[in-house]
């Protein structure tokens, strides 16, 4: 079960030929301004699967103690400033103005409850950008694309043309690395 309602990360998990069902829940995000990426998205991700059995509740399925449960949480970071996504027009220029001619790291923690616990996983890509103009700046958050991404960009939409080097997987940038998701799957096939 994908405890997320993010279509990038069903589209991933798809195209993996990974077989899923979903169900997605209100988590408390742990959403400091500065810290370690590693541990907010690894948290995040806890969080997010650890909830899912009130989810599995509201679904009413009778398996769901038995299902595998997977969770996701990507953090963009500029050094030990965490950027989220943006609450407005207004606050995704401002990220995006950050981002602009720099390198950043993109973490993704993934988590996976099973009958043996939770097992968790971090991942992550160092993405360059190019210095963008202030009238590529607008046109794109006039484009409505930055909201509700974390760093206020996908690189799977457009915001890939003002990306120079991927330090890292593809996958993680778009929110589900998907060699980490076999491994922790692996692991509970062991």
């Amino acid at each position: 079960m994908l405890a997320s309602g993010s279509p990038r990360r069903r589209a991933l998990l798809e195209e993996a030929g990974i077989a899923f069902t979903v169900a997605t829940g209100d988590v408390a995000e742990w959403a400091p301004e500065r810290g370690d990426p590693h541990e907010v998205a690894v948290e995040n991700a806890r969080r997010k699967a650890a909830a899912a059995p009130a989810m599995d509740r509201v679904a009413n399925d009778s398996a769901a103690g038995d299902r595998i449960v997977l969770a996701a949480d990507t953090v963009v970071a500029l050094g030990d400033l965490l950027l989220g996504k943006p609450r407005d027009a207004g606050h995704a220029r401002s990220i995006l103005c950050s981002l602009s001619g720099t390198t950043h790291s993109v973490v993704t923690g993934v988590a996976l409850r099973s009958a043996r616990g939770i097992q968790t996983k971090s991942v992550e890509t160092r993405v360059t950008m190019r210095t963008w103009t202030a009238a590529e700046l607008d046109a794109y958050v006039a484009s409505g694309e930055p909201m509700g991404k974390a760093g206020a960009y996908a690189i799977q939409e457009t915001a890939d043309r003002f990306v120079t080097d991927l330090d890292g997987p593809y996958d993680n940038v778009v929110g589900l690395p998907i060699v980490a998701v076999r491994e922790l799957l692996a692991e509970v096939d062991a």
